[in-house]
């Protein structure tokens, strides 16, 4: 069905498929988590609510993306594991807290729920922000000097900024009132600090690595790839716009901001994967060096042809189920 040469694209393209779904799903709601207000009850149950039926689920994505890159490309999985180890290790401590705190928060008596907002609010931040942190490793390939460690702070900053405005367009959709005025605010100014870390790692990324100069920067083809930034760059003037509009009482259409948001995002995913590919590890391995035997690659494939679909399928199905406006949190 498939010839050899075919089947690491095939893998790999699953792969950035699942990766790309879950920073848009799970981004929003680390970024609601993020946003969680610890000194108003009403607001943070709102947000709490506006994200309780899909967040756990959101996760599925990257458990399927790290078994994409474990089952296809096993020396790359242990090459990234490897170098990430701890990094890993610390994300996974986020995401633990973060659950915990989910469901201890509905449980407590009410004077007690501050404690476990923070710690939610805490494991959605350090979730976030170590996510970035290994993008920044990822694209320094995997070195730990103090400029690839300062470059990966800032990516870990950018990325929970850009997780901000993700999350914040999320509110504007679902809520009313008060608190989509407020998510309105956090919107804009998380898209004006996601503007400036998208022209910080645009402006960064090719002075220290040569591929990617070569990639962007080389006549024809940079004609055509720069518009990408440039797209990416007026959909956030576009948003910020729209946002003023919306602060002022002029513009209604909630949606809006969170599919702007959407295509930004999509298109700085599609300038990672055009900066880099076909490595899987930059610099290092790509994903024809990697890839493990075809024989058994083109059985698993039938799989994953039926499992990706049934996880599309059940996500489409509980987001048209809970779709609208979040209703008031109440616990039975």
């Amino acid at each position: 069905m498939f010839s050899d040469a075919q089947l690491p694209i095939i893998f790999a393209s699953l792969m950035a498929f699942a990766i790309i779904v879950y920073a848009l799903l799970d981004g929003y709601d680390l970024g609601v988590g993020m946003l969680l207000p610890t000194n108003n009850e009403t607001e943070s149950d709102t947000m709490i609510a506006s994200i309780g039926p899909f967040w756990d689920a959101n996760e599925t994505w990257l458990v399927l993306a790290v078994g994409l890159l474990l089952i296809a490309f096993p020396v790359a999985h242990s090459l990234v594991l490897g170098a990430l180890y701890i990094p890993v290790s610390i994300m996974l401590i986020g995401l633990i807290i973060r659950g915990v705190a989910f469901d201890f928060r509905a449980k407590v008596k009410s004077h007690n729920k501050r404690l476990w907002d923070r710690l939610f609010k805490f494991g959605s931040a350090l979730t976030a922000f170590m996510q970035g942190f290994m993008l920044g490793l990822y694209v320094m390939q995997f070195e730990y000097t103090i400029y690839s460690v300062a470059f990966s702070l800032i990516s870990g900053l950018g990325v929970c900024v850009a997780y901000t405005l993700i999350g914040a367009a999320w509110l504007i959709m679902k809520t009313d009132g008060e608190l989509q005025q407020k998510a309105t605010v956090w919107a804009k100014r998380a898209g004006r600090l996601t503007f400036i870390s998208i022209l910080v790692v645009c402006s960064v990324n090719p002075i220290i690595n040569n591929k990617v100069m070569t990639v962007w920067f080389t006549f024809p083809q940079a004609i055509f790839l720069l518009n990408l930034p440039l797209l990416c760059f007026c959909l956030i003037g576009i948003n910020d716009w729209l946002l003023t509009l919306a602060i002022r009482k002029r513009f209604k259409t909630a949606w809006v901001p969170f599919a702007l948001v959407v295509c930004v995002f999509v298109g700085g995913y599609l300038g990672l994967i055009i900066s880099f590919y076909p490595d899987v590890v930059p610099g290092k391995l790509s994903i024809f060096d990697s890839i493990t035997d075809p024989s058994s690659l083109r059985f698993l494939l039938y799989g994953s042809l039926i499992v990706i679909p049934a996880i599309l399928m059940y996500t489409v199905f509980s987001y048209r189920i809970f779709w609208g406006k979040v209703e008031p949190l109440t616990y039975y």
